[in-house]
């Protein structure tokens, strides 16, 4: 019986379940570049040469270890457009059983995989992926019944099941959540110690030949290419994080600073995404650090949240709640996405520094993320796809499941409180506390009205005001429309102004900011 195992590009690891069980001598094991996942969405540049190398790398490994690989290039005289046309190649070449694949990490792809029975006449058997830590029908189980799906219950659970900074049924240091603790304000003077680098090999100068040759016209460029591109690499990464970043990533994980767009962050998102690293490897060796008194408590409790606790919570959301999730548009939001969320080209400085950031290392943190770039889209009410579709391309750790919940869910409260329980909008306040960007701006961060306001503290405002009736009832907004109320007319009204010019100048393509 000769089985056709199929590996996806976010599939790079020995323990991916299509694996299990296969024989190196009988099996064919499928690997292949097609053009519609580089290009169904316009992926930044980095993003691709980084997942284009390690599977390469990734093929190149099993293939010294005795498998039997049939790895399809993208730069081939006749590129393959999908999956399935990558399978009918195979099958002129092979007389195979069955087929046997890991589940997607996109619900698209787990449409074209569940075909394949029907296009080609065989079983196909979709294993689960078990590198996650819950399953599909945990997170059922531990849905059921709930009012509401709120991560911090899930992280307790997880944290209980995996006994992860426990002590007996209690957490270590008597709470579960130090997230009071990580928001310090930012010191330009900070030293911060540089992300992992890798000097591309072969493999991946070829890789960036072709990235460049054939999407010329996506986002970002491969100058600088460093991505760590084999699962040795991303171990090397994940142990300098926590050598050199873990320690002071607790205080300062939401801060921002103008030129140093890594910060104290781990950068490994990529490498879980792909399977070059574990999670629960990841979660090890960041307690062992706490147990060995190299790293502070709030800085391991808030790293291995997002691991433990939200990166698998959002996962969960999207196989519940997909595909209808992905058209959830709780604020019936329609204006189309600025031209400068590619170019850069504004003179909020805090946009210009986030985008631009994005657009050289196909990478911004979380807070760039949630408090600029989806602050700025929720307010100017920026239709949910577009800014999904965005987010999907130019970030290297973006894949559907984790992209949507945290953009739809968490930035752009589309989906009406499912994932979060109030919508993250702020003035200029917050970016001003937790970044130097104000400094550098032509806006001016402490006036609230005028043409040389910050646009956030207007549009903050404005978006409270026109969505009342959406959220009017939100107990945890409640408080700022009672602060709204208490304005006086002629201030409500400079709001109202302000903001339409704004957004006009948006829509008309002639605002410059």
């Amino acid at each position: 019986m000769t089985a056709l195992r199929i590996i996806l590009g976010d599939q790079l690891s020995e323990q991916i379940s299509s694996l299990d069980g296969a024989d190196p001598q009988q099996d064919i094991i499928l690997m292949c570049e097609v053009t519609t996942e580089a290009t169904y969405v316009k992926h930044h540049k980095k993003k691709l040469a980084f997942i284009f190398s390690a599977m390469r790398h990734f093929a190149e490994e099993l293939q010294a270890k005795g498998y039997q690989v049939d790895y399809i290039r993208l730069d081939q005289d006749a590129p393959l457009h999908s999956f399935t046309e990558a399978i009918e190649q195979i099958f002129a070449t092979h007389k195979l059983d069955h087929i046997i694949t890991t589940e997607p990490g996109e619900y698209r792809v787990l449409m074209e995989q569940q075909s394949w029975a029907e296009t080609f006449d065989l079983p196909v058997f979709i294993r689960p992926d078990t590198r996650f830590l819950c399953n599909h029908a945990e997170f059922e189980r531990w849905s059921a019944g709930r009012k509401s799906l709120r991560m911090e219950y899930f992280y307790r659970d997880m944290r209980k099941k995996f006994a992860v900074l426990m002590e007996g049924d209690q957490p270590v240091g008597g709470q579960w959540n130090f997230d009071s603790e990580n928001r310090k304000s930012p010191q330009p003077s900070f030293d911060v110690p540089d992300t992992y680098h890798s000097a591309p090999d072969a493999v991946t100068r070829d890789v960036l030949h072709l990235v460049e040759t054939q999407f010329a016209d996506h986002m970002g460029d491969t100058s600088q290419f460093h991505f760590a591109v084999t699962a040795a690499q991303a171990r090397a990464a994940l142990a300098q994080f926590i050598e050199e970043r873990l320690p002071y990533f607790g205080d300062f994980q939401d801060a921002m600073i103008q030129g140093k767009p890594w910060m104290y962050h781990a950068h490994i998102g990529l490498y879980l995404n792909v399977g070059l690293l574990l999670p629960l490897d990841c979660i090890t060796a960041a307690e062992q650090a706490y147990r060995d008194q190299k790293a502070p408590l709030n800085a391991v409790e808030g790293f291995i949240r997002q691991i433990l606790g939200w990166r698998e919570f959002v996962r969960g959301i999207y196989w519940q709640k997909m595909p209808d999730y992905a058209e959830l548009n709780f604020f019936e939001a329609k204006r189309a996405l600025p031209a400068f969320y590619w170019d850069a080209d504004t003179k909020m400085n805090c946009m210009h520094q986030s985008v631009t950031e994005t657009a050289q290392n196909a990478y911004a943190h979380h807070i760039q993320r949630l408090m600029v770039l989806g602050n700025f889209a929720l307010l100017a009410g920026i239709d949910p796809r577009q800014v999904n579709d965005w987010f999907l391309s130019v970030y290297a750790d973006a894949f559907e499941w984790v992209e949507l919940p945290n953009v739809t869910g968490m930035a752009l409260f589309a989906d009406g409180g499912l994932l979060a329980s109030k919508p993250y909008a702020s003035g200029g306040t917050y970016i001003n506390k937790m970044s130097n960007y104000c400094k550098g701006c032509s806006y001016k961060v402490n006036q609230k009205s005028g043409p040389d306001a910050c646009p956030f503290n207007y549009l903050y405002w404005d978006f409270l005001d026109r969505n009342r009736e959406k959220l009017g009832n939100n107990h945890r907004v409640g408080m700022m429309y009672k602060v709204y109320d208490r304005m006086a007319d002629d201030k409500k009204q400079a709001i109202y102004y302000d903001s339409s010019a704004f957004l006009m100048g948006l829509d008309a393509k002639t605002n410059t900011g």
